[in-house]
């Protein structure tokens, strides 16, 4: 019984001894979430027009990415042609010096100008952490219309937050 005994304490001693130490600590885990937007743009195409004697109605959409309980406004700028929000222009021709009239809306019936006025002309939202979609309707009024050639514009699409 003793021999048992003495076998047990050594094999006991034995195995502590070999064991390698052990500690332990906490791995301390965070991140700041700050109010922050993205955007994202498409192209508006108002396609081939041969003659611009009727309306050419069009429409595209953005994407606006904001943190959750974010309130945003959108606004779209004059473009690089225009000299106000409801006078916007495309550049072309074949002389690259006539224009197009055309205008943004933030509604499907066209009657609501899209500038970038906040409280006046801008559209507003709340974030919810995930990409919300606007849509953007163009239009191009009857006008005289110019020569044959590509007409285009470049508008800034601005979100405060």
């Amino acid at each position: 019984m003793r021999i048992i005994l003495l076998a047990g304490l050594l094999l006991a001693w034995f195995s502590a001894s070999c064991r390698a130490g052990t500690a332990t600590a906490n791995l301390s885990v965070n991140i700041t979430i700050t109010a922050g937007c993205t955007v994202t743009g498409n192209t508006l195409s108002f396609g081939s027009q041969s003659v611009l004697a009727a309306n050419v109605d069009q429409s595209t959409t953005i994407g606006v990415t904001c943190t959750n309980s974010t309130p945003y406004n959108v606004g779209l700028g004059v473009g690089v042609n225009g000299a106000s929000v409801s006078a916007r222009k495309m550049l072309g021709g074949a002389s690259n010096t006539e224009y197009v009239n055309y205008s943004l809306y933030s509604d499907s019936a066209r009657t609501i100008n899209w500038g970038q006025t906040i409280g006046t002309d801008t559209v507003t939202g709340t974030g919810n952490g995930a990409a919300q979609t606007l849509t953007i309707y163009g239009r191009v009024p009857p006008q005289t219309t110019g020569s044959a050639g590509s007409y285009t514009d470049t508008v800034l699409i601005t979100v405060t937050f």
